[in-house]
């Protein structure tokens, strides 16, 4: 088969990945010299351990498992099998990460319940959140994990370009898709007035929803979601684990439980937590940096500028987990992604005519779940 694919963003990367790894020619449509959007704009993190029960833990899982076997085969996307750690201050937090460690599902997510001595003996940056009793424990997932994400994408593109089966078209900009006629081929015109042709084609336009992917869907059921995040120079030592808070209880469904609820009612979030929809979320690069977030913003229009007093209270809980002040600020940015309006859903994946399918909207989940989401579309494609 000849299969196109449109956007290079880590969801339409993996289903190039996915078409060569099966014997097929691909030819890979970017709008931009290099995918900008949320696969680059993101914490690397391989996230299993918030991951809803079901379908989209089951998914997570496969996708842990697909980006190892890749790591080991492309070095340079910067696969580790760092795990988590999730440090819990109170009898309120400490609730919560029990009941999560009790769930059916915790083996299968590595959770663990760790003293504050074994917190700190797996990962000894974090001396001053388990400093004169500041955190009663942590809950660990061993199965959560890290790639670099600027350089991922570039990574997979030069094992993808080393097959022969696999051409890159970068600054063009699809205008026209058209399904497979009478000779069964599809077609994609771009803005230089080329037209590409294939027995498939994937558009995975990620938070790009209007323009063509308004005329040939419609509108389908995706928001477009607006997050900050920040890094830093070099730490100057290893954080062994990507690092959250307990406010992330809040934002992940693994962990709705009675405890949270008690949580919510007994433990306000901080005023500028609350305002922006905020939980930590903190992964050290491969440069010893810290890449540390993030908000939540869900109402059109998104401002065009970042804020700062999110930048302080993220500064704030990292100093009191890492007890020193953080290195210098290097970068901040604001990344918006596409999330399928019912939650539940791990991604909108929609046949918009014969041979022509839209895969979208996986929200927070993209870097995590892309793997098994080209697997899936892949599978469910015939190929």
């Amino acid at each position: 088969m000849k299969v196109i694919v449109v956007g290079a963003g880590v969801v339409g990367t993996m289903h190039a990945w996915q078409a060569v790894e099966r014997g097929h020619e691909v030819v890979h449509i970017e709008r931009e010299t290099e995918a900008r959007g949320a696969s680059l704009r993101n914490f690397g993190q391989i996230w299993v351990s918030g991951r809803a029960g079901g379908e989209e833990l089951d998914t997570a899982l496969r996708a842990r498992e697909l980006w190892e076997g890749i790591g080991a085969r492309v070095p340079g996307i910067g696969f580790r099998a760092n795990g988590s750690l999730t440090p819990v201050r109170n009898e309120l937090e400490l609730a919560v990460a029990e009941a999560a460690a009790a769930r059916p599902d915790a083996a299968a997510r590595g959770y663990e319940l760790l003293t504050a001595d074994e917190a700190l003996a797996l990962n000894p940056a974090l001396r001053g959140a388990f400093a004169k009793g500041g955190a009663l424990a942590a809950l660990r997932c061993e199965r959560d994990a890290a790639v670099e994400p600027r350089v991922a994408q570039l990574a997979l593109r030069e094992a993808l370009l080393a097959t022969g089966k696999y051409t890159f078209l970068p600054n063009r900009e699809v205008r026209d898709v058209t399904g497979a006629g009478g000779n069964g081929t599809s077609a994609v015109r771009d803005d230089r007035g080329e037209v590409h042709t294939g027995d498939a084609v994937v558009l995975c336009t990620g938070a790009w929803l209007s323009g063509l992917v308004r005329e040939i869907a419609g509108e389908i059921p995706v928001r477009r979601v607006r997050l900050q995040m920040m890094q830093t120079e070099p730490l100057g030592e290893p954080l062994t684990t990507s690092v959250a808070d307990a406010d992330s209880f809040r934002y992940y469904p693994a962990y709705a439980s009675e405890a949270l609820d008690a949580l919510r009612a007994g433990q306000p979030q901080d005023p500028t937590a609350a305002a922006h929809g905020m939980q930590l979320l903190m992964v050290q690069r491969l440069d010893g940096g810290l890449t540390i977030g993030d908000t939540h913003e869900y109402e059109h229009p998104f401002a065009f500028d970042t804020l700062e007093d999110p930048y302080e209270h993220l500064t704030r809980v990292v100093e009191s987990f890492l007890g020193r002040p953080l290195p210098k600020i290097r970068r901040r940015w604001a990344g918006v992604y596409a999330q399928c309006v019912d939650t539940g859903r791990v991604v909108h994946r929609q046949r918009v005519d014969d041979g022509v399918w839209l895969v979208t909207g996986p929200g927070g989940r993209g870097m995590t779940c892309s793997p098994a989401i080209a697997e899936t579309t892949a599978n469910e494609l015939g190929w």
